[in-house]
């Protein structure tokens, strides 16, 4: 008996690695810590009422940035190790292996679990009060959306601790992510993960799109809209076309795993370039998924700190919409060098360029809203302007890797790694991080430490230059990707060690942004106008942090920028429209249903990793019953009375 109990163990936890023990001791004591502080200021009910089953818009939105920026750190470990690991020859810091299962689940959790939910984080933070809704179309199905994406996350993380990560690469090709060569259950909890979560994604799409095009304020015309609410409806509808191939191709591959099959086994008759072009029909598509918003971003920041009108503004939103479309056609650019022919291949090589002549028009229209405008450089802009400069960059060996001839001697080389990070980090993460400090004292009533705000930014930005301008020139030299060593012989030891260097001082940026917030909430700076940074849109016309139903009225929103359209005439000494009276306001009820249903889908995930049925078939019934007592749960909304929301008005318009 105490035989098998130790071979289970062995099979279950993964040993053997000290770097991976410390882990496990880590995260034993970190949970054993939260525990113990919950308890000791009784704060287990505030836990389960405020938060594990709050369906507020503005929660759920703080859940997915703190879950982002959890991710962050995890993804961000996982690049120092790599650099690490590369930053001299022969290093033996990682064994081949564990280096392989730390660059695999490096992309899977900075594009899926840090990306995609620090982007619904914003999402659900700024649309409804942008729009002048009360909440979002669909409160409980957002919820839902949340605890998906939490509980896949954390079915494909707890890999790195039990039963072993994936080590197959972020998309899993064929023949590397079938049984033959990944036997062990990694590629299992990186498909069912992937696949819980994914469902929240497309969820949450749908939710977006219903809520932009049912729920805006009266007057809000569709091209009177703002630009980060048009961002989100792009990169919405773009989610909702390419998060089911996603969904389909994993479950092709988990049939194969499981069942045997064969779509993507060449000997058994399929074709594993089929899966290659199926998850690139979703991939690159992804890519423009997590970027528009960030465009939207850059929009409402440059207009605010120019103090002038965004020019172009239809371009821009025709920009937006066909990058939409245009990036359903440029899957192919990614494999170039699978034989499909020269026809094949100059279709692609056009339609990725063509795809950089909208990205190109809104550079344009942001620097002619800079043009002669009265520009002050808060945290907020400096991101902006150091995504323009690193995004241009970028842009630029996209469309080099556009040319299908240089793309042949530049595939799969550390010039494709530098250009992939270039355009995800300048543009993805330092669009996101515009966002958080620009729209922060509206989340919590506060502004960040601008002080250390700068210190971030510019460690961020000089550790990102460190890190990959060699990786272009290395990558030239000969030097492909996922290898985990390499020669003295190679001449890449310079390269390789200042980019490990640029790695390392990123990460103290990182450092620094945890230091702001830290040191921002212990010297708290309150926002006292509601309007810190003298903004354009609805979401600045309301106390910060917002209340509850967000608006006391539903305002009306007749100009492409409301609120300073407002306080224009303010200026000139306009009455104000006439004061709407108060009517009780219909809110939906908070619900425990999307958090227990969304666990019994973590709870079959791992049971179908292990092969469990014991487990994985509660699991199912579980999240049946959930459906079945949510369907007859008619008691979910209620009424907030006049009375309460004079009350929360006067407490509020009294600090501002």
């Amino acid at each position: 008996m105490l035989e098998k109990i130790k071979s289970f163990a062995s099979e279950f936890f993964v040993t053997g690695d000290p770097l991976i023990l410390g882990a496990q001791v880590s995260i034993g004591l970190t949970m054993v810590a939260l525990v113990i502080t919950l308890t000791y200021f009784k704060k287990w009910g505030w836990l389960w009422r405020e938060w594990l089953t709050t369906v507020d818009h503005k929660r759920i939105g703080i859940m997915y940035v703190i879950a982002a920026l959890l991710m962050l750190f995890r993804g961000g470990v996982d690049a120092l190790l790599m650099r690490t690991q590369l930053a001299m020859p022969n290093m033996q810091f990682l064994t081949p292996e564990h280096y392989n299962q730390i660059f695999t689940t490096h992309g899977v959790i900075m594009i899926l679990f840090m990306a995609m939910p620090l982007m619904f984080g914003l999402f659900n933070i700024v649309v409804p009060l942008q729009i002048g809704a009360r909440d979002v179309a669909f409160p409980f199905l957002n919820s839902l959306s949340f605890w998906l994406f939490f509980w896949g996350a954390m079915l494909f993380n707890v890999s790195f601790v039990i039963g072993g990560s994936p080590d197959a690469g972020w998309l899993a090709y064929p023949p590397l992510s079938g049984k033959m060569f990944s036997p062990g259950v990694g590629q299992d909890f990186y498909n069912w993960g992937i696949q819980i979560s994914g469902i929240g994604s497309l969820m949450t799409g749908i939710n977006f799109i219903v809520t932009i095009l049912k729920m805006r304020a009266p007057g809000m015309k569709l091209m009177k809209m703002p630009m980060f609410s048009w961002s989100v409806l792009a990169s919405s509808a773009t989610i909702i076309f390419a998060f089911p191939i996603l969904t389909v191709t994993l479950a092709l591959l988990m049939l194969d795993r499981t069942f045997g099959t064969h779509f993507f086994t060449l000997d058994g008759g399929g074709n594993p370039m089929m899966y290659i072009n199926l998850i690139w029909m979703w991939g690159h598509p992804e890519v423009y998924i997590v970027i528009l918003p960030a465009f939207g971003i850059f929009s409402e920041i440059v207009a605010t700190f120019s103090k002038k009108k965004l020019f172009g503004y239809k371009s821009m939103v025709f920009a937006l919409m066909s990058i939409s479309v245009a990036s359903f056609f440029t899957w192919v650019h990614h494999f170039f060098t699978m034989g499909s022919g020269a026809n094949v291949n100059a279709f692609f090589a056009v339609t990725t360029m063509v795809i950089a002549i909208p990205t190109g028009v809104k550079v344009f229209n942001w620097l002619f809203t800079m043009f002669r405008g009265r520009i002050s450089f808060e945290t907020p802009m400096l991101w902006t302007i150091g995504f323009i400069v690193t995004f241009v960059a970028g842009g630029l060996t996209g469309v080099m890797l556009s040319v299908a001839p240089a793309d042949f001697q530049l595939h799969n080389s550390y010039f494709l790694i530098a250009h992939f990070h270039q355009v995800l980090i300048g543009g993805v993460a330092f669009g996101y991080f515009a966002g958080l400090y620009y729209w922060w004292p509206k989340v919590f009533g506060f502004k960040l430490n601008e002080k250390i705000g700068k210190w971030a930014f510019w460690t961020w930005n000089i550790g990102f230059y460190l890190t990959f301008m060699p990786q272009y020139l290395v990558g030239l030299d000969g030097m492909t990707r996922r290898v985990s060593t390499y020669g003295w012989d190679t001449g890449w030891f310079g390269l390789n060690l200042t980019s490990t260097i640029g790695a390392f001082i990123m990460g103290l940026g990182f450092l620094f942004q945890v230091w702001q917030i830290a040191h921002s909430v212990k010297f708290m700076q309150r926002d006292t106008t509601g309007d810190p940074w003298n903004g354009r849109t609805l979401e600045w016309s309301i106390p910060s942090p917002a209340p509850l139903y967000n608006f006391a009225v539903v305002p009306r929103a007749d100009e492409q920028d409301p609120w300073w359209e407002e306080k224009k005439r303010r200026e000139q000494g306009l009455p104000p429209a006439p004061a709407q009276p108060y009517e009780p306001i219909h809110m939906p009820k908070n619900s425990p249903i999307a958090f227990i249903k969304s666990f019994c889908w973590f709870v079959a995930g791992f049971g179908f990793v292990w092969g469990w049925y014991w487990m994985a078939i509660p699991g199912l019934i579980g999240v049946g019953v959930c459906m079945l007592v949510h369907s007859f749960t008619y008691d979910n909304e209620y009424y907030i009375p006049v009375d309460e929301i004079k009350r929360t008005e006067a407490a509020l318009r009294g600090t501002v």
